[in-house]
């Protein structure tokens, strides 16, 4: 794996109909933003081989929403990462990441935001850049990450929804 993209699912209703978390599906501006922010990664050149994406109604809805802009990633629902721990999604990353060059993962918080600060600190990131990390990761973020060839991360790029 030479990047990683890390993308949170889009705003969520606060309830689904089932009462289950899991259910919970994306709000207008979850899909507006979700949208707009793989525009913005795909712009930039930011593209996925593959995504992983977790089996949750946001994160499914924030990658229907966010495909359009990345139209040749494979894409397949990866059960383990729902609400996993940074720790998970590192290892489902660097798994795919044997066979794919640039990998994406649409997931939740803590964990993404968790895997965000930690890679930023091997890669020795500016501590302001750490500290915004560490303040706030909301829906619709997106870090993003190098690897060189003994698997170091380095800082690519840190991006929040425009609001």
């Amino acid at each position: 794996m030479d990047r990683l993209i890390l993308l949170r699912h889009g705003k969520a209703e606060r309830d689904s109909a089932s009462g289950d978390d899991f259910d919970r599906k994306l709000t207008e501006r979850g899909v507006r933003e979700s949208a707009a922010m793989a525009a913005t990664l795909a712009d930039l050149g930011l593209i996925p081989d593959v995504v992983l994406v977790s089996p949750a109604a946001r994160t499914r809805g924030t990658w229907a929403a966010a495909q359009g802009a990345f139209p040749q990633a494979a894409s397949r629902i990866e059960q383990s990462l729902y609400h996993a721990e940074e720790r998970v999604v590192r290892q489902l990353a660097e798994g795919a990441g044997q066979s794919s060059k640039a990998v994406m993962i649409v997931g939740h918080n803590p964990g993404l935001q968790e895997l965000t600060i930690r890679l930023l600190a091997e890669g020795s990131a500016p501590s302001t850049l750490m500290a915004r990390a560490h303040a706030n990761f909301p829906t619709a973020s997106a870090a993003v990450f190098l690897f060189d060839a003994a698997g170091r991360p380095s800082y690519d790029g840190l991006f929040y929804p425009k609001g």
